[in-house]
């Protein structure tokens, strides 16, 4: 199946959602890889707009979760978007790890290869295809208001990670 089969190209800046629900109540799945071995992990925070001139998203992954050695080693990562109907999905996603299960089969998702080589899946309703342009580890100097020992006990701090949108897809 070719990705034009069943989305609809469109232009980062034409994403018709609210980027705040989006990314926060509807939550967001990251997938890094490729067609052969991939992982992904559900998230409900982030950011999306514009830096360098450039549509970008930011992702946060912590070092312990099997998603960070998938992003660490891609050039590339999809975030999707999905239907209130797959919740049970991104949350098995977001709870469970790859290294328990293997979530390239989990029941209700179909994996599909993106035009910019990213995995995503059929049943998304929006995905962005991203490349990495940026990435740093959180300090926690710099954070001025966040209780850090209650956010972060055992100091993980999160990377955070830049993805320039290089491809928007919205479902037919």
């Amino acid at each position: 199946m070719h990705m034009e089969d069943r989305f609809n190209k469109i232009h980062a800046e034409d994403i018709p959602d609210n980027v705040f629900k989006l990314i926060g109540k509807d939550w967001m799945l990251i997938t890094a890889g490729n067609k052969d071995e991939y992982n992904m992990m559900t998230a409900s925070w982030g950011t999306a707009g514009v830096l360098w001139k450039k549509p970008v998203i930011f992702t946060f992954v912590r070092p312990q979760r099997y998603t960070y050695e998938f992003m660490e080693q891609n050039a590339r990562f999809s975030v999707s978007f999905f239907e209130e109907k797959h919740r049970e999905i991104l949350n098995i996603c977001g709870t469970t790890s790859g290294r328990d299960l293997n979530k390239m089969n989990i029941d209700g998702l179909t994996p599909m290869v993106t035009p910019a080589d990213t995995v995503s899946f059929r049943e998304a309703r929006l995905v962005l295809e991203c490349r990495k342009i940026y990435f740093d580890d959180i300090d926690p100097a710099f954070f001025q208001v966040f209780d850090l020992e209650t956010i972060y006990p055992t100091r993980d701090y999160h990377r955070f990670y830049v993805g320039e949108i290089v491809g928007a897809w919205q479902k037919k």
